[in-house]
């Protein structure tokens, strides 16, 4: 239906339909694994394994995305970082192609994101970014959507993103 390539493949920690924490309405969050920032203090660093999770192709992700309909938020992890860049495109391109938008939170900065030629044009597919590593000593839970004052939301262009 949306990609039967066997190299489509994501490794998964979890999927998470209708939760209203990683982004603004319900939605389908995509636990990726893997992350290199291993920040102090995170809230899942079980995730930063990147042999963790089950391997899952994009049509077995769209099929519980779709099966709630629910826009997407793609998290971790940081899924950026996941090994196989062409499986995160055509994922990605799969979500747009429904119709959905989707939040990404990252570790990496804009500016960083903005200097990975590789995956210039998976950002620029996203709603909106969550942008930076999490800091403890930063941490504002008034903040909605983020966990540390460091941390941007923004549109693929850099502004600022607003409701």
């Amino acid at each position: 239906m949306y990609d039967h390539n066997t190299s489509s493949i994501l490794r998964v920690l979890q999927i998470v339909p209708g939760t209203s924490v990683d982004g603004p309405g319900l939605r389908t969050s995509v636990y990726l694994a893997g992350c290199t920032h291993r920040c102090p203090g995170c809230h899942n660093p079980a995730s930063w394994d990147f042999n963790a999770g089950t391997p899952m192709s994009v049509d077995g992700i769209m099929s519980q995305i779709m099966a709630h309909g629910f826009n997407v938020t793609l998290t971790g992890g940081d899924p950026l970082q996941h090994r196989s860049v062409e499986a995160l495109r055509r994922l990605v391109r799969a979500i747009r192609a429904e119709g959905l938008t989707i939040w990404c939170y990252t570790g990496h900065t804009y500016d960083e994101l903005r200097a990975m030629p590789d995956i210039a044009d998976i950002v620029d597919c996203f709603e909106a970014i969550v942008d930076g590593p999490y800091i403890a000593a930063l941490r504002d839970p008034s903040l909605p959507f983020r966990g540390s004052s460091n941390q941007r939301i923004l549109r693929p262009d850099g502004s600022e993103w607003h409701r």
